[in-house]
């Protein structure tokens, strides 16, 4: 249920954010208000505006998709505390590589999402996902160690408009979240590869 709330919350902010440049301005991540005039507010507003129509449908399918299972997995309360943390974790990263960016900025759930996706593979390690251009499903772990991949190396190369920052400390702290509400699940996931 609270899935739900959050891809509508996204959407109905995302929309205003769209129509009304004030509001986008005032509210998205940048490193100089954050810091400097102290508008941390900013650390979770950001993560409810998006940059396009595009934008903010990916990270809605993926939430939508992950969300339901992970939030029947954990309950309500420690999904919504997941994916809040996830936001602030991924913003935090964000906030330390580029900290000497004071016009830095960005937008998005990503980071939300990231958490929420990293927690469902720790989960449901057997499960598969499907991913845009590939016309059949990979294991959920295998997507997981690319994700990551590509994160570090976008981080690393800053050679284009993604926050890979933010993926990263928010899949991470998805990941610790999890296993802070479900520590079985650690031990799960490694039997699940050894077979026990």
């Amino acid at each position: 249920m609270s899935t739900i709330a959050l891809v509508l919350f996204n959407v109905l902010i995302s929309l205003r954010g769209f129509n009304d440049r004030v509001f986008f301005e005032r509210y998205l991540f940048q490193v100089g208000s954050i810091l400097n005039a102290k508008e941390y507010i900013r650390m979770l507003s950001s993560g409810f505006l998006h940059g396009g129509m595009a934008h903010l449908a990916f990270n809605m399918i993926a939430l939508w998709s992950f969300g339901g299972l992970v939030e029947d997995f954990l309950g309500t309360v420690p999904f919504l505390i997941l994916y809040f943390l996830s936001l602030i974790g991924g913003n935090l990263t964000s906030l330390f590589l580029h900290r000497e960016e004071m016009y830095y900025r960005a937008v998005g759930a990503s980071g939300a999402v990231s958490g929420v996706v990293f927690a469902s593979i720790l989960l449901y390690p057997q499960g598969s996902v499907y991913v845009f251009l590939i016309p059949f499903a990979i294991p959920s772990w295998l997507f997981g160690i690319v994700y990551l991949l590509v994160s570090i190396y976008g981080m690393r190369a800053q050679n284009d408009n993604i926050g890979h920052e933010a993926h990263f400390g928010g899949a991470l702290s998805g990941l610790i979240l999890t296993l802070w509400f479900q520590p079985e699940s650690g031990t799960r996931f490694v039997n699940y590869f050894i077979g026990g």
